[in-house]
């Protein structure tokens, strides 16, 4: 809304100094700055609201040290996150920006859809909370959402390969290459030269105009990387600072990744895909980690508020959408390497016990216990030595994942 007003006295009225907010990276650096304020200063209020609510974590009994002091600490703090995020974003962002507009809709679907879970489990007293096909079927119905707008909208468009054989214009006293901005499912693929892949290929096979197909592959893949990564991010929220930490570091890989996509001066240099207004989604990014950040201000150890899955699914379902728009879905990963281990953890765990007890009539474990941060709790690590050597592998990941921009 800030963005339109200081667009108006820019342009209408000429007032000097009003055109700074027309700089993504101007934007960028308030949404952070508003953001970490609004986390940390109305995080307290909300924490003792959800306090005087009585909206309490109840823990299940795992035989893990520390665990009982857990018990009764307010949850929902992933509301936190959501308002410290959304306000600057409607605040500083284009809000006619199709990615914009995407990330809020997932925003507030997750939120809700993490909300209900919270609510009957500490409501209707049900551990279980939300049925698993309901989760389901929320996750799937956003993937949906996402893959048809980003396969159908006009405003969602990419650099066609044959940029570099058009003619030089003049913009600005600078002689670029002018865009070839078409409709594409082409996607990067990390390490590899010419690294661009279009799933419409899979259907080659099938004879002229398989490309019109190509949502038959594409959005069945998008639904996969949403329940995938919102599902990995919901298991990493198991110990005070873990899930908000490792998700900063992986979002602010990905806040390079939409800046330098939406650029047409750094993409050409770096011969990277060019997908025009993407850059806009840096703003987002910036107000997401400043919210996790502010979050973090409660949620380190010892933990005065757990996000719960109000914040974790909703966590998910961003960095998700965020790796999809801006075609980096491939590096997910490496992006959230902590996430997938998680979620190969459990994946493991389950399938070796069902295995050993089919075979030997018996289930035997692969790890202590899972997911993967409980395993090295039974080992007897402290809650913030595991957190922090997540975070410091959280960090080398996000680190090979930048580097994928010039190593291949």
């Amino acid at each position: 809304m800030l963005y339109y007003l200081f667009e108006y006295l820019h342009k209408a009225l000429n007032i000097p100094g009003t055109g700074v907010f027309q700089y993504i990276t101007f934007r960028s650096a308030l949404a952070l700055i508003l953001s970490l304020l609004i986390s940390t200063i109305f995080g307290k209020r909300i924490i003792n609201f959800l306090r005087n609510q009585q909206v309490g974590e109840t823990v299940r009994e795992l035989g893990l040290e520390g665990q009982s002091q857990k018990a009764g600490t307010p949850t929902m703090g992933g509301l936190i996150i959501i308002i410290a995020t959304l306000i600057p974003v409607l605040l500083l962002t284009k809000l006619n920006n199709i990615y914009i507009i995407l990330l809020i809709v997932t925003t507030i679907w997750m939120g809700t859809i993490g909300f209900i879970d919270d609510y009957i489990k500490i409501f209707k007293k049900d551990k279980e909370g939300l049925k698993g096909i309901f989760k389901v079927i929320g996750q799937v119905g956003l993937g949906i959402i996402v893959g048809s707008v980003l396969y159908l909208h006009p405003d969602v468009t990419v650099r066609s390969e044959t940029n570099n054989k058009v003619p030089l214009v003049q913009t600005e006293n600078v002689f670029q290459q002018a865009p070839i901005e078409e409709k594409s499912t082409a996607t990067t693929i990390p390490f590899f030269k010419n690294n661009e892949f279009d799933y419409a290929e899979i259907l080659a096979w099938t004879g002229e105009g398989y490309k019109n197909w190509a949502w038959l592959i594409f959005i069945p893949f998008v639904i996969f990387i949403i329940t995938a990564v919102s599902n990995g991010a919901n298991l990493t929220d198991g110990i005070d600072g873990l899930a908000a930490g490792t998700s900063a570091i992986s979002v602010l890989a990905l806040a390079i990744f939409t800046f330098v996509s939406g650029n047409i001066v750094f993409s050409n240099y770096l011969n990277i895909m060019y997908i025009p207004d993407s850059g806009e989604m840096t703003v987002f990014i910036a107000a997401f980690i400043g919210a996790l950040v502010g979050f973090l201000w409660y949620n380190s150890y010892p933990a005065s508020v757990f996000m719960g899955d109000t914040g974790s699914l909703t966590i998910g379902g961003i960095i998700a959408v965020l790796a999809i728009s801006v075609r980096k879905e491939m590096l997910i990963p490496l992006v959230c390497g902590i996430f997938l281990a998680e979620n190969f953890s459990v994946v493991l765990q389950v399938t070796y016990f069902k295995y050993t007890k089919k075979r030997f009539g018996e289930g035997k474990r692969i790890f202590l216990m899972s997911p993967l941060h409980h395993h090295y709790q039974k080992k007897g690590y402290h809650e913030s030595k595991i957190v922090t050597r997540f975070w410091i592998v959280g960090i080398l990941l996000a680190i090979v994942s930048i580097v994928t921009l010039k190593l291949r």
